[in-house]
């Protein structure tokens, strides 16, 4: 085995530790469960990576793959994907060629590695010529395990008759649901990767996913020529993750509450769908004492690589962003994962609340969901370029999302559903399990509001929005009621029994189930073929009651200060209080050690690891390397220091030196380069295209993707390429944080049954 043999008698280590925790997994996310592992990739996952047994069906794949076999993999978010092709990478003889979709990312996915001991290096168009030739003379040297690139790379001759001129263990295609074109991730360049079985037949291919339903899942098949390939497919399930979504009333401060009395301190994502919302948003958070920075395709790259580099890198830290922003991220602290607007798919809603625990521990996905999310989102639809087939297509994923929205059942069985795994018990863990929501007869309020809607067309000629219509129906003579004369409709007044948060409820709701539609620039609503069933009195509308207001924190009292002074209060929860303060020194001696290494906190250790070191408190090196995610290098480097935080000495400041004889990983720069780095260039390979860390945002307001190319936010205009010298790697580039800084209601008795003014 290459590595093992480069590192002699030198200790290897783990990866980003996972460690630990109940639901933690080796590799990619948590600590172990599940069968014991064997022969070489047994002690690959033990002397490198620092967890004693594989989880789930992680040994299967890796010894299939390692035999020589193709495997896809749908595995969720957490579930250890990376280990599926790094150990095989490790044990098979050659360079593990690993195609990721983010350059932006390469450099903190190979840090984790070469935190491990692993050679790991990347090429893209981040690095400087020299850094370039240095990495492929380390490839064609067998001086790397796992070289890093990006899809666009693999369109150049230049690449693959590289490839061509060292031995390949496996081609590793991570994210392979970019590969569906009418998916949420769709990444044309990916269209191409059917071309490496081809041009190399013995070299097997692993392709993995965390997102993907029955019919995406086949479309990966099929386009990257798997079929004959063993599929395996993990549960969808994340159990640690509580789905909660609430009614949209002051999303704000909604958010700001779950902020302060559930995750004051905590890492988390706030998704916003303009980047006005995501601008707004941050500077409110940042008034109100939380630590947050926006992320959108406005910023230039500079800001948007701090940005994420900030959150990254410090512990506490809130990104507000469109969704651009974190496939990718490997950061498993992340406590939270907050909408304040409806995602357009349930893929896309799963992929980016599986960002949230992904070390295992409890976190929260929370939705704020309201009318005009469903106003907006069927106008998009409407007016979206593309045929009709598309527009249905488009139509089917926001119903499922509505549906998933608006159901009185646990929302992880129709989540797990919708991803074809049937017949899962209710979780307990949601907010519907948790707080069972009330139905109610609505058939006659859905008369009401249906017959309003008649009345403005047929006696009017009119067409007009919700709120004109609630505003009849309550009887409210507001301004634009009497300027229309609504106020002399039959139907005006006979909702008054109803308050204004109840038929923003209905409205909303009968738009979901398809009695409503809306219509034209302006959101008008207006009947479907449904609403005759219903104003003929052939079918009951059963609805979810409304919660109403309830009353949302104000002022800064309650902020805790600065999320600098603030403890993460969720992953010490559960904690004894001695282990707690001892859980609080590790990570703030993982804070210093990751400050002055430049690296990401969960590089050195997860949270998971330092909570079982906590409770465990080892007072040898031989009990440390028992801890789940401790791994032979991390021991090696951290271990005197851990072991002097838990005696209460001073722990010394330095890691330690890494293995002698190891060579320099590829693609990382200097120090001195980095001291004096440049300006980052764009966030896209100037020679292969847009870096799919964006989607391309046709609309200066909101960063959604032409509906034709669901992909990535662009910075924009692309400039023409410069000359090699001035381009710097991500790693060169940690600049210094900086913090962004109507009338009351005229009542009138509501018709009984059948009265005439409803036109039935």
């Amino acid at each position: 085995m290459d590595f093992l043999d480069a590192a002699g008698d030198e200790p290897a280590d783990e990866p980003t530790e996972r460690g630990a925790a109940p639901a933690a997994d080796p590799g990619a996310e948590s600590g172990t469960e599940g069968g014991t592992g064997s022969g070489e990739a047994a002690r690959v996952l033990h002397r490198v990576f620092g967890y004693d047994t594989f989880r789930g069906e992680q040994q299967e794949i890796i010894e299939h793959v390692v035999g020589g076999g193709d495997a896809l993999v749908l595995m969720p978010t957490g579930g250890g994907k990376s280990l599926c092709y790094q150990i095989p990478a490790l044990v098979r003889p050659g360079v593990g060629v690993v195609v990721s979709p983010l350059i932006a990312l390469m450099q903190d996915q190979v840090d984790a590695l070469r935190a491990l001991g692993v050679r790991a290096g990347f090429l893209n168009s981040t690095q400087f010529a020299d850094e370039r030739r240095e990495t492929e003379r380390a490839f064609l040297a067998g001086e790397l395990d796992l070289l890093y690139l990006a899809p666009e790379r693999l369109r150049t001759e230049a690449t693959m008759r590289l490839l061509d001129q060292a031995k390949v263990s496996l081609f590793a295609i991570d994210e392979a649901h970019c590969v569906a074109q009418w998916g949420h991730d769709f990444r044309p360049d990916y269209l191409a990767l059917s071309a490496l079985h081809e041009r190399w037949p013995d070299v097997p291919r692993i392709a993995l996913t965390a997102t993907a339903t029955e019919a995406t899942h086949a479309e990966i098949a099929k386009r990257l020529r798997l079929e004959d390939a063993r599929h395996f497919v993990a549960s969808f399930d994340r159990p640690n993750i509580q789905y909660r979504i609430d009614a949209k009333q002051d999303p704000k401060k909604q958010l700001l509450r779950l902020l302060r009395e559930e995750h004051a301190g905590d890492a988390g994502i706030v998704y916003c769908l303009s980047r006005a919302s995501v601008e707004r948003t941050a500077e409110f958070l940042v008034r109100e004492g939380i630590d947050a920075v926006p992320y959108h395709a406005g910023l230039d790259s500079g800001t948007r690589a701090r940005n994420q580099s900030r959150f990254l890198r410090e512990d506490g830290l809130v990104v507000v962003a469109t969704i651009a922003f974190g496939m990718g991220i490997d950061k498993p602290d992340v406590r939270f994962v907050a909408h304040l607007d409806l995602p357009k798919s349930v893929e896309g809603y799963y992929q980016e609340t599986g960002r949230a625990g992904r070390d295992g521990l409890p976190a929260t996905a929370w939705l704020a969901y309201g009318l005009q999310d469903v106003v907006q989102q069927r106008k998009m639809i409407d007016t979206s370029e593309g045929d009709e087939a598309h527009r249905r297509r488009l139509a089917t994923h926001l119903e499922a999302m509505l549906s998933l929205c608006e159901t009185v059942a646990c929302r992880r069985v129709r989540l797990l559903d919708y991803f074809g795994q049937h017949g899962a018990e209710p979780c307990g863990n949601c907010d519907t399990c948790l707080s069972p929501p009330e139905t109610w007869d609505a058939t006659v309020p859905a008369q009401k509001l249906l017959s309003t809607v008649v009345r403005l067309q047929r006696e009017r000629r009119q067409k007009f929005g919700a709120g004109q219509l609630i505003d009849i129906l309550m009887g409210r003579k507001t301004a634009k009621v009497i300027r229309f004369d609504h106020d002399r409709l039959s139907v005006f007044g006979i909702g008054a029994d109803l308050s204004e948060v109840q038929w923003r409820g209905v409205v909303r709701q009968l738009l979901s189930q398809g009695l409503l539609a809306v219509e034209g620039e302006f959101g008008s609503l207006v009947l479907t073929d449904a609403s005759a069933e219903v104003l003929g009195q052939r079918r009951e509308v059963l609805l979810r009651r409304e919660a109403e207001r309830a009353k949302a924190p104000s002022g800064k009292a309650a902020a805790g200060g600065r999320s600098g002074s603030r403890r993460s209060r969720s992953a010490a929860a559960d904690l004894p209080a001695e282990a707690q303060a001892v859980f609080e020194r590790l990570r703030a001696w993982r804070g210093a050690m990751a400050k002055e290494q430049g690296i990401p906190a969960y590089v050195i250790f997860h949270d998971a690891t330092l909570r079982e070191i906590a409770q465990a408190v080892p007072s040898t090196s031989k009990e440390l390397s028992a801890i789940s995610g401790v791994g032979d290098n991390k021991l090696a480097k951290y271990g005197r220091q851990i072991l002097e935080t838990l005696s209460g000495a001073e722990p010394s400041t330095a890691a330690e030196p890494p293995a002698a004889g190891r060579p320099a990983a590829a693609g990382r720069p200097s120090a001195a380069r980095a001291a004096d780095a440049p300006p980052p260039p764009p966030d896209y390979d100037h020679d292969f295209g847009p870096d799919p860390d964006y989607e391309p945002a046709p609309d200066p307001e909101y960063d959604f993707p032409p509906d034709d190319d669901p992909g990535y936010e662009d910075a924009g205009p692309r400039p023409a390429p410069q000359p090699e010298p001035v381009r710097a790697t991500r790693a060169a580039r940690t600049p210094a944080a900086s913090r962004p800084p109507s009338e009351a209601p005229t009542s009138t008795a509501p018709p009984k049954d059948g009265d005439p003014r409803l036109g039935w």
